[in-house]
């Protein structure tokens, strides 16, 4: 189940000095390129805290990752909810972006991902960028290199960090459905890229972002 979300003001696409595009490296909006959210995980290893909701310079931390693809020239993002959506809703400011519920998030990322594309499907966009909720390390300067790799339906790129692949991704619609069909558990579009490694574009994005996940209570340190 989709809607769009004005019923909130929404992020104003400030990420701060490390995650914000530097000169000349915005792209400017399109359409094309849809941005996907998954930000529908309980955070199980927290102590059951989404992490949606974990604040990361005094807002929920979904703003940060949708202000990351909006300052990417994202005009179009969808976000994932699961664990506590009605919360997430009240509480993050998501104006524009289609909230997408995802009632199976239990299984994991992969369920999130089929959720997400099935959500694009029908939108026009060509491809997805996707950003993971819980990387509040990587800002705009990676979705920009990564969304730079967009050519057509058939593109797959991915951020690299010295050379080991990581987030953002992008999916061009041409693979949505091959995707989705591999998305199981915590796998997301692993089993895919790795069948596909010879097309995928690796972006190198060591040096403008810190591709960590809050997983832990201990990772709860690198918030801001």
């Amino acid at each position: 189940m989709t809607h769009t979300d004005d019923e909130v003001s929404g992020p104003d696409g400030a990420i701060g000095p490390d995650g914000a595009a530097g000169p000349g490296e915005v792209a400017g909006p399109t359409d094309e390129v849809a941005g996907l959210v998954l930000a529908a995980g309980g955070g199980r290893r927290l102590g059951g805290r989404p992490k949606a909701l974990l604040t990361h310079r005094g807002r929920p931390l979904v703003e940060h990752a949708v202000a990351v693809l909006r300052a990417a020239g994202c005009t179009r993002v969808h976000v994932v909810l699961g664990a506590r959506s009605g919360d997430v809703r009240e509480r993050a400011r998501l104006t524009g972006c289609v909230l997408v519920d995802n009632p199976g998030w239990e299984e994991g990322m992969g369920s999130s991902l089929r959720a997400g594309l099935d959500s694009l499907a029908g939108s026009g966009a060509r491809a997805a960028l996707v950003c993971l909720v819980d990387q509040p390390g990587i800002g705009a300067r990676a979705a920009v290199r990564v969304r730079a790799a967009f050519r057509d339906d058939t593109s797959l790129a991915a951020a690299a960090y010295d050379g080991v692949r990581g987030h953002p991704v992008l999916f061009g619609a041409a693979h949505w459905a091959g995707i989705a069909a591999r998305a199981t558990g915590d796998r997301g579009a692993r089993a895919y890229l790795k069948e596909h490694a010879a097309e995928v574009t690796l972006v190198e994005c060591g040096d403008v972002a810190q591709p960590y996940d809050i997983d832990t209570e201990a990772d709860l340190a690198r918030l801001e």
